[in-house]
């Protein structure tokens, strides 16, 4: 029972792949948009190759029309989980959508009910001034959840300002039960980190190559299905801003400007959260460290 967790575009693809190859194990991925099926490119799916080699779980599993939620992700990872270690398989979990990550270790926070005439006021007010708008004003009653909530999550936003309305407490303050001293399950944490000048190259990096890879085309294609995208599934990152682009609320520099700004918040909000989380083995990744050498010393916390 091995997870590997890391900010976006941190390695930790790389590094689950040679773990479970290594382990004779399987992959469970904890990605809340590798989840959906053509959208490939935009959240760096591992190449079909990789999934020739190594069995992966939780990757297209539902349509880009379809709804997912993170009580939806536990039940199909849980399921995962115990299927593989029925089969006398190593588990190797892989992510960086860290509120799936820490259900995964620790359960599910369900918070207090919800109202759906709040939720509806909510979503008029996203549809008139703009999803960054409510983010903004999250961030004035509860910094701490707007520091790990993306501005494009509409879902997410809303849901922490319903809890703030209904209770007149912050949502982050209920999920301090959540937190817990020990995951509900045995395994061993591998955290990956770089120094964030470092990861900010490779965020670039990434966004450059998902560019040269067809990333407009791919959303071009989405966009093009009979069925409409869900809310999920159109505020990712990398996809809410090419569809700005396509829609000509920005030019492809500054959708692309977008992506890489975006995806830096997401990386600041990810380290927000993993500093939460207990029991981590950290590897302090060095600027020119090769890949190999970084395999080598997670196998030693492994412990082969």
């Amino acid at each position: 029972m091995v997870l590997v967790l890391g900010v976006t575009a941190s390695g930790k693809g790389r590094l689950g792949f040679e773990l479970a190859q290594a382990l004779g194990g399987e992959i469970v991925s904890v990605d809340s948009m590798k989840v959906y099926r053509r959208m490939d490119i935009g959240t760096a799916k591992p190449s079909p190759e990789a999934r020739q080699r190594v069995p992966y779980h939780l990757i297209d599993v539902v349509e880009p029309s379809e709804s997912f939620s993170v009580g939806v992700f536990l039940d199909m990872a849980l399921a995962a989980i115990d299927d593989i270690r029925r089969r006398g398989k190593a588990v190797v979990a892989v992510g960086g959508t860290a509120l799936y990550i820490k259900a995964l270790l620790y359960g599910l926070f369900e918070g207090p009910g919800g109202d759906e005439q709040i939720r509806a006021e909510l979503r008029a007010q996203a549809a008139r001034e703009g999803v960054s708008h409510l983010h903004d004003a999250l961030r004035q009653i509860d910094p701490e959840a707007a520091g790990r909530i993306s501005t494009n999550d509409a879902k997410r936003i809303i849901r922490a300002l319903e809890v703030y309305r209904l209770t007149g407490k912050p949502i982050s303050s209920f999920q301090k039960q959540f937190d817990a001293e020990r995951p509900r399950h045995d395994w061993t944490i591998i955290g990956l980190r770089r120094e964030k000048p470092v990861e900010s190259h490779r965020i670039n990096a990434r966004v450059k190559k998902m560019i040269e890879l067809g990333l407009v085309d791919e959303v071009k294609s989405l966009l093009a299905e009979e069925k409409p995208l869900s809310p999920q599934a159109r505020c990712a990152i990398g996809y809410a801003e090419i569809i700005d682009h396509l829609e000509g609320r920005m030019s492809l520099d500054d959708a692309i400007e977008e992506i890489k700004k975006n995806t830096r918040r997401l990386a600041k909000g990810q380290r927000t959260w993993f500093k939460t989380f207990r029991q981590v083995d950290w590897l302090d990744v060095g600027e020119e460290e090769p890949p190999g050498h970084v395999i080598e010393r997670a196998k030693e916390i492994v412990d082969f």
